[in-house]
């Protein structure tokens, strides 16, 4: 939240509604994080759940009238479903196969709802006024209320995060990263572990796309899905601020905000800034911003490591 206020003085304005886009993407990011720096799945497929969230959300709310709430619970679950479904095929598979895997999975689920006409088809469809209003009668109030359920959900997410890796199957899943061989030697079950972080994301992720359409009004296939927008962003701010770190997409989704707002007039331009910063810092700073200060300082402001006395 500090660092919304942080970046709304340097672009002149705080505006709720960029505060929780910007906790929509931290959270989103914390979660790839956990996929991708803490269990070792390079998913570039996350925005499956994204738009199944989004979807099923607005089929909820809209054709059976579901509480806006409840609605977006239901999209989570949603996603669940899926990833239960996805995880029998992808995890047959292994390495950048696995990755591929993520993305045809996400491209079937995108494909699946452009043909599905109680969905809206290729067109798309919108949000009713009154699934938009039972948040709040005017604006201002709705976007405080949009900011009030994207803390909620950052903060429920964090915390989540935070306790699953202090807990054993944490360590056993740090441990399945790190050496997978080595780890199912001493009994650690990888499949099981890496099966349930998977899905487990997929929940979390399905919620936070349920909010994102409910903030947006209008959805379609392509934006639903958008590889650009849920899953390039993400990886950029993830690996900016440095993978495998709680602490790494809080600097890269500050940094990610910072250069769209200085850099918003530029057009294309500004994806190909996006691009050479990210590999600059790949090629300079493979542990990210976070990596070099932890490098330097030894700070860490979410440790998940046990500590022997």
């Amino acid at each position: 939240m500090a660092a919304t206020v942080l970046l709304g003085g340097i672009v002149g304005v705080f505006d709720p509604r960029m505060a929780a886009d910007m906790l929509i993407y931290l959270t989103v990011a914390q979660l790839w994080n956990l996929l991708s720096g803490y269990a070792g799945l390079v998913s570039v497929g996350q925005q499956a759940f994204v738009g199944l969230g989004g979807y099923a959300f607005t089929y909820a709310a809209t054709a059976l009238a579901v509480p806006t709430l409840a609605a977006l619970v239901l999209g989570g679950v949603a996603g669940l479903g899926a990833a239960i479904l996805a995880s029998v095929f992808i995890f047959r598979l292994k390495g950048a196969y696995f990755a591929i895997g993520t993305w045809v999975v996400a491209e079937i689920c995108r494909l699946t709802v452009a043909i599905t006409p109680a969905l809206g088809g290729g067109s798309g469809t919108s949000l009713p006024v009154n699934v938009v209003k039972a948040l709040g009668a005017s604006r201002e109030a709705r976007d405080l209320a949009f900011l009030a359920i994207a803390m909620a959900l950052a903060l429920v997410t964090m915390a989540g995060i935070m306790l699953f890796l202090r807990s054993r199957y944490g360590l056993a899943l740090v441990a399945v990263r790190d050496s997978e061989r080595a780890a199912e030697a001493l009994g650690v079950d990888a499949l099981k572990i890496k099966r349930a972080v998977y899905i487990g994301v997929a929940f979390a992720t399905a919620l936070l796309g349920g909010l994102i359409f409910l903030i947006k009004l209008r959805m379609t296939p392509d934006a639903a899905f958008s590889v650009l927008d849920w899953t390039a962003y993400v990886l950029f701010i993830t690996i900016i601020g440095g993978s495998g770190r709680i602490e790494g997409p809080f600097i890269g989704t500050v940094i990610f905000f910072a250069l769209r707002a200085a850099l918003a007039g530029f057009g294309p331009v500004y994806l190909v800034i996006l691009g050479a910063v990210a590999i600059a810092v790949m090629l300079f700073a493979p542990g990210g911003v976070w990596g070099l200060i932890h490098a330097r300082t030894g700070w860490e402001l979410f440790p998940t490591r046990r500590r022997r006395l």
